[in-house]
């Protein structure tokens, strides 16, 4: 199997599903995705170290997963959501060991920005990321997924179980917040 050559995401499962081939499927599915899902899980949680923490519980919860996946999704959607919901548990298991309101963490995490020696964003790009750890949990989701990823209202239902309607509007209201927080700041 030449490990150049990339595979759909149906032939990867199939690679998956049949144990010869299962780990090397594996480390292909994860080729073919740890860089998107690790600035997903970035944008989230701020710092490397704890992104790349998250990351590898949330590719040990695929591998247990993936055998038992039906194709009823996109298998692109139920990785994201997987690390949606890892790096939305890091979060609020960090906010409960500090014993911090969630507001006063990512404040925390908005300072930690410009002293992480992994981020090398322009000042308007550091505004922008403080801007986007003031919007509640959810919005930040949306916005990210959305702004960042530039994933399809569709997929993002998808991998958030929840309306088309409901993300457009926290999409809008999001992206009014950190119009608001810019022209502030």
């Amino acid at each position: 199997m030449n490990i150049f050559v990339e595979y759909s995401d149906s032939e990867l499962l199939a690679l998956f599903r049949d144990e010869q081939s299962r780990n090397n499927a594996f480390n292909l599915i994860i080729r073919k995705y740890q860089e998107r899902l690790y600035w997903h899980i970035r944008k989230l949680v701020i710092n490397h170290d704890d992104t790349d923490d998250v990351l590898q519980n949330a590719f040990i919860k695929i591998w247990n997963g993936l055998g038992n996946f039906r194709e009823e999704a996109q298998l692109y959607t139920w990785l994201y959501r997987i690390a949606t919901n890892e790096a939305l548990t890091f979060l609020n298991s960090k906010k409960k060991r500090f014993l911090l309101p969630l507001a006063d963490y990512e404040n925390k995490l908005a300072n930690s920005l410009e002293a992480d020696e992994y981020f090398d964003g322009d000042e308007m790009q550091i505004k922008l990321q403080k801007a986007i750890l003031t919007l509640p949990q959810k919005q930040r989701v949306v916005f990210n997924l959305k702004y960042f990823d530039e994933m399809k209202y569709e997929d993002m239902a998808e991998v958030l179980q929840t309306s088309v309607g409901a993300l457009k509007a926290s999409y809008h209201h999001a992206v009014k917040k950190i119009e608001k927080f810019l022209e502030t700041d």
